[in-house]
């Protein structure tokens, strides 16, 4: 019988842990318990009807064939106005990608660009992605702790700190999954003052919860802070989460041609072009209506405010406000040490969070998959009920806690 022996590469690559804690509430609900889940980073509101018209409309008039390798070009003009409108950046079309995700931007851009021993610098708590794709295409990541007495976020001189010859790259995520954490105008010029003494640092800017910013939160990204950055920057966005489009997998990026043309050669050997129905569904959701975003946010708020005091309300729990995003990432370490009412010791946040599930039937994601300890990650990315309800069994399992 012969063996398959894995390559070195797949070997070194954890497995998505939000994943994982997703499909086992989903594996249990099939079993008939009733699990509330938090893990998934996915928002429970439809997809505007005008978004879905325009891709009913795109199978009606035969738009199901291949498309333009990285984005058709109706959707790469969607995608500059976004830019002009919303950022005040100026792309061209030919420094547009389009993508089969959010994820895949990222990972195009690595693997056209990471040699062995390219350093990636990565504040932790990061998303459980990126240290792994970074691993995957060769790289090194160099994780940097925020911790929440920074409220999660990098500083200057941390990230100075960080900073080496064989560094090529600074990722950012703001707001940021898995803390919600935002960095502000004067946050982003002290972290670009920075850059501007390394101009061997590139810049990838994950502004996915762009438009899911709270009280009052002014969002701006990094090239639009510090011009001069707009040449060795990443600016990468998409419709997954702000349109409530998960499963319509469109992400983009605007950057250099040379990078972009770049990212283009590894998708003609490896993806091909997204989804043309779902591209054309883009193309709607960019230059139609944008009301809806506003109001979807307000509730996400709503949401927000009533998790962070359900959760400061459990014995040994400490959670921060974030402001942005649908997460928030709070502090177990009050519970560490304890023993649940099944007899659990909770030594880890991950001893923490199987014990919740088990006991509470509640699936949250436990901290240390995200670089930081002990912590846990919960989506507020559903109803206020289910919130609610989910709250009454954190405080539950907490007070049971010896």
């Amino acid at each position: 019988m012969s063996v398959l022996h894995l390559s070195d590469a797949i070997n070194r690559v954890q497995p998505s842990a939000t994943i994982a804690v997703s499909n086992k509430a989903m594996e249990l609900k099939r079993a008939g318990m009733d699990v509330i889940g938090l893990g998934a980073g996915e928002p429970d509101f439809d997809t505007p009807e005008n978004i879905k018209e325009a891709a009913i409309k795109a199978i009606q008039d035969g738009q199901t064939k291949y498309t333009a390798l990285d984005g058709i070009p109706e959707l790469k003009d969607a995608i500059c106005a976004k830019f002009e409108r919303e950022n005040g950046l100026k792309y061209k079309p030919s420094q547009i990608n389009v993508s089969p995700g959010g994820k895949p931007v990222i990972y195009n851009a690595f693997m056209a660009t990471l040699n062995p021993g390219d350093e990636v610098i990565i504040p932790a708590p990061y998303w459980v992605s990126y240290p792994e794709m970074v691993i995957l295409c060769g790289g090194k990541p160099v994780t940097v702790e925020c911790g929440a007495n920074q409220k999660y976020k990098m500083t200057p001189e941390a990230l100075e700190s960080a900073i080496t010859p064989n560094t090529k790259w600074l990722i950012l995520n703001s707001p940021s999954n898995p803390t919600g954490a935002a960095y502000s105008k004067a946050e982003l010029r002290g972290l670009a003052d920075v850059l501007l003494k390394h101009p061997h640092v590139w810049v990838l800017t994950d502004d996915m919860y762009e438009h899911l910013v709270y009280d009052g939160f002014e969002y701006w990204t990094i090239a639009q802070v510090e011009p001069e950055l707009y040449d060795r920057t990443l600016t990468m966005n998409g419709v997954s989460k702000a349109y409530a489009m998960t499963g319509w997998r469109i992400g983009y990026a605007g950057g250099p041609e040379k990078l972009i043309g770049a990212m283009r050669k590894v998708m003609s050997q490896s993806t091909s072009n997204p989804c043309s129905v779902s591209q054309w569904a883009s193309v709607e959701a960019l230059n139609g209506p944008q009301d809806f975003l506003k109001t979807r946010a307000e509730a996400f708020k709503t949401r927000r405010d009533l998790v962070v005091e359900g959760l400061n309300k459990a014995e040994g729990l400490h959670c921060p406000t974030p402001e942005g995003a649908f997460y928030v990432y709070p502090s177990c370490a009050g519970v560490i040490g304890k023993t649940s009412p099944k007899g659990v010791e909770i030594k880890s946040d991950e001893d923490f969070a199987t014990a919740l599930l088990e006991e509470e039937q509640v699936a949250v994601v436990f901290g240390a998959a995200f670089g930081m300890s002990p912590a846990f990650r919960v989506s507020y990315a559903t109803s206020s009920d289910v919130l609610e309800k989910a709250m009454e069994r954190i405080q539950r399992f907490c007070a049971g806690l010896k």
